[in-house]
Order: structure tokens, then sequence, then C-alpha cells
């Protein structure tokens, strides 16, 4: 859960970051205000980092320990780029940069290979959702249509036909909840 709430935040915290920091705000400054909240899990690891802090700790050490709990590339990269401009005094403002285009970009291919993959999921919903009960309509009519009993079934009674009839639409409706599902386990989560 945590790594998945890092990739969410990300991107809108490299963006923030550099506003803040690209208008002449200090490191320690920005860090406070994304500490602030809005940007889940990532507001609370700078809160503690802000807290230990303000009670003396230093940044670089805060930093480094905070890049021990980080779970994704794009969060460890940008904790990186804040611990080098603390320890080597790097230009912050042009990495950032350089890092949210580039999560911009792959953000996009993700957003595009799932629109691609959920291309085939609405005709496959709608066939199975229209055919399935017609068909099944059907199937509950033979008895009735079929006077004299099915050719090599023999008689078959109403309630028979109705308990498959029953069924199918049961496994209809399971075949539809199932690729609704797995469109939506592919979501990129952006």
């Amino acid at each position: 859960m945590r790594s998945l709430d890092e990739s969410k935040e990300i991107l809108y915290v490299i963006r923030t970051l550099d506003v803040l920091m690209g208008s002449g705000v200090g490191l320690e400054a920005a860090i406070h205000s994304i500490s602030q909240g809005g940007y889940g899990i990532i507001s609370k690891d700078f809160s503690n980092l802000m807290d230990n802090i303000n009670k003396g700790k230093p940044l670089e050490r805060e930093l480094r320990d905070l890049l021990k709990k980080a779970e994704t590339d794009g969060y460890k990269r940008v904790i990186n780029t804040m611990l080098n401009n603390v320890t080597q005094n790097t230009d912050i403002i042009e990495t950032l940069r350089k890092q949210g285009e580039r999560m911009e970009e792959t953000r996009t291919e993700a957003v595009k290979e799932y629109i691609e993959e959920l291309g085939g999921v609405p005709e496959t919903l709608l066939s199975i959702g229209m055919i399935g009960p017609i068909i099944l309509s059907i199937v509950g009519l033979i008895p009735q249509l079929m006077d004299g009993g099915i050719p090599g079934m023999g008689n078959v009674e109403q309630g028979t036909i109705m308990s498959v009839v029953n069924m199918g639409l049961f496994l209809t409706l399971l075949g539809m909840v199932m690729i609704g599902l797995k469109a939506h386990t592919k979501d990129p989560g952006l």
C-alpha cells in the first residue's frame, strides 16, 4: 500500500518542490510545506522528518533514514536528490525538473498501455451481458416449444430447465464481474 501511495503522489511532490524552490524557498521550508498535508504518505514522512529536525537532528541523517523507508524508485530518487543537495550543494531544481519529466513520460506510457488493454472490454461485457441472457431465455422456452420432449433427452421438466437457466444467468453475471475485476486490476493506479 505504501508503494502505491508513493507512486501516486511523488510527481505532485516533485512539481511542488520545483515551484517552491524555483521561487526562492529553501529546501527545509519546501519540505515543511509538503509536510503540511495533501500528499499522502509522503506528507507523513516529511512531517516526521521536520519533527526530528526541530528536535535538533541533522537534515542529512533524517534524509538518509527516509531513504531507507522509501519503497519506490521515484521517491528514492527525490530523497537522494535532496540528500545530494544537502551534502554537495547540487542544482536541485534542474534535477527535480528532469526527474519530473521522466516520471510524466512513464505515467503517460502506463496510461496508454492501460487504455489499449481495455479496448475490448466494453465489447466483451456487452456481448456477454446481451447474448447470454437471450440464449438462456430461449433454452428456458425449449420444453414449451418441444411438446413431445427433446430428441435424445426425452421429456425434460420445466423446473430442471429453469435451474439450468438460473445457473446460466448466474455464470453470466459472474463472468461479467470477473472481466470487470480483470480490468480493474490492470489499473496503473495513477
